[in-house]
């Protein structure tokens, strides 16, 4: 199978946990800290696979200055999306409460939310698919983490989402069409980084890697921290912990 298919499919796999997570999140009526100590957990998986297997393989690629630009510019880029997202309603697209605006109360909101929870996909899916690159093997810890951290992110939104007024198929179809640019994305990555220099692949590495970061502060840690209360920490180096276990056995 063509490499870049094989990423497609490994970037559909963890785009796949959004869709689970939608479902729990909607039809299961989670407790708010469940919810919580669920995005503490997905949070140290990914903060894990971004320490030690994007800005680490950045660093190896491309040495400190392309990581450590790469990496800020990231986080710059993520950042300005952000606000201007948050200033159309999208700030809190993963709170599980009532804490997203109706269409009503914004309209436009729903648009925002939507981008947003796009934005937040994109750097994991590229990541998956340049590190097919050169025939290796796809990286396990970081589809991985990936996977495991969508699942409360979707679940937290789609239980916002909800209790925000919107329609099952409005909130399905959101998540159906961004698992399926997850694959995409997946595919562009190998794609379009294929003949990348090193210094340029430990860049764009990095990139993801500070924008996955910044996601991870913006939007995964005020979820975790407020409905978990003094659990989050611990259950955030668990997630931590057993996804560095994994990278290193």
């Amino acid at each position: 199978m063509p490499e870049s298919l094989q990423a497609g499919g490994w970037g559909l796999l963890a785009g796949s946990a959004l869709l689970i997570g939608a479902a729990a999140g909607w039809y299961a009526r989670v407790p708010q800290r469940v919810i919580a100590s669920i995005m503490a957990f997905g949070a140290g998986t990914l903060l894990s696979a971004v320490s030690f297997e994007l800005i680490v393989k950045a660093y190896e690629h491309g040495g400190v200055l392309p990581t450590t630009l790469g990496a800020a510019a990231g986080a710059v880029v993520f950042t300005l999306a952000n606000v201007v997202l948050a200033r159309r309603g999208g700030q809190h697209r993963k709170r599980s409460g009532r804490r997203q605006p109706t269409e009503a109360q914004r309209p436009g909101s729903g648009n925002a939310i939507a981008v947003g929870a796009l934005l937040d996909g994109i750097p994991e899916s590229v990541v998956i698919g340049a590190s097919l690159l050169g025939g290796k093997t796809v990286s396990l810890v970081t589809v991985g983490a990936v996977f495991l951290s969508n699942v409360p992110e979707a679940l937290s939104s789609a239980a916002g989402m909800r209790h925000a007024g919107r329609s099952r198929r409005w909130v399905f179809t959101l998540w159906t069409l961004i698992a399926l640019a997850t694959g995409v994305s997946a595919v562009a990555g190998h794609i379009l980084l294929g003949n990348a220099s090193p210094a340029a692949l430990a860049a764009i590495t990095a990139l993801a890697a500070g924008g996955i970061l910044a996601m991870i502060i913006d939007t995964m840690v005020p979820e975790a921290f407020e409905n978990a209360h003094l659990l989050a920490g611990l259950i955030t180096v668990a997630g931590f912990l057993i996804a560095f276990a994994v990278a290193h056995p």
